[in-house]
């Protein structure tokens, strides 16, 4: 099965990397659920897809409450009769260095990036059990591969997702789920992360890197397609896509 009439979740769709897929796949005959918190832009990007000729629907989604993940997967089942692939992209990035104690924003990071996550998860799976098929993707990031100052907290989460999708592969391949798992690892990607960091002399620091590398989001968006697009019996588990100019 190909990425025509698929139906993809993508979370943190309101912008970046999730905009950005969201649009890919529907040109490509996919049918996407689109959710995040703010709703104009959700409606716009729906709209956007269907003036193109595609399929959306959309709802408001706090990735840190539960049932907003669930009612997402219930609006997929209901609107297109079946579900496909779930994409988690909702993050943040507020990094700073541990002793500025931000402790605030360390539970925030935790609860968008890694419990967000986890809910996702709890909503698909007994639908992907069921079904014996389906696919989740995860957003993680080159700071879920190798740590740098002042993404303590942040790289904290992206590990613990990698660990995360790879002990699902492992066990649903032990149970005959036929569940497949892809993880992204971005490096500089023009995004709004940056917007999510409050400690200045951080900001600056990362705005530079940005400023000199980063990559438009649709390149994201092309690896997202690819793995989506692969026969169901092939895993292609990790991706690591960053600018070529940076060395990350």
């Amino acid at each position: 099965m190909t990425v025509k009439d698929k139906v993809v979740i993508i979370t943190g769709a309101s912008s970046g990397i999730g905009e950005a897929s969201a649009k890919k796949l529907a040109s490509n005959g996919a049918k996407i659920v689109l959710g995040a918190r703010r709703e104009a832009k959700l409606q716009q990007i729906a709209d956007d897809i269907k003036q193109a000729g595609g399929q959306a629907v959309y709802q408001i989604t706090d990735v840190t409450k539960a049932e907003d993940s669930k009612k997402l997967v219930d609006l997929a089942l209901e609107k297109f009769g079946r579900l496909d692939v779930i994409f988690l992209n909702a993050g943040l990035m507020p990094n700073s260095p541990l002793s500025a104690l931000h402790t605030d924003e360390w539970n925030r990071t935790v609860d968008v990036n890694l419990k967000g996550v986890l809910n996702g998860i709890a909503a698909v799976l007994p639908q992907f059990t069921k079904q014996k098929s389906g696919q989740i993707i995860t957003t993680s990031s080159v700071a879920g591969l190798k740590a740098y100052p002042g993404g303590a907290v942040y790289g904290a989460t992206k590990w613990a997702v990698r660990d995360l999708m790879e002990v699902l592969r492992m066990e649903s391949a032990q149970e005959g789920t036929n569940i497949r798992t892809s993880t992204i690892y971005p490096a500089a990607i023009k995004t709004e992360l940056l917007d999510t960091i409050t400690d200045k002399t951080t900001l600056d620091g990362m705005s530079k890197v940005y400023d000199q590398y980063q990559i438009t989001p649709d390149r994201v968006a092309n690896v997202v397609n690819f793995a989506v697009d692969q026969p169901e019996d092939t895993n292609v588990n990790e991706f690591t896509i960053g600018p070529t100019s940076q060395p990350w």
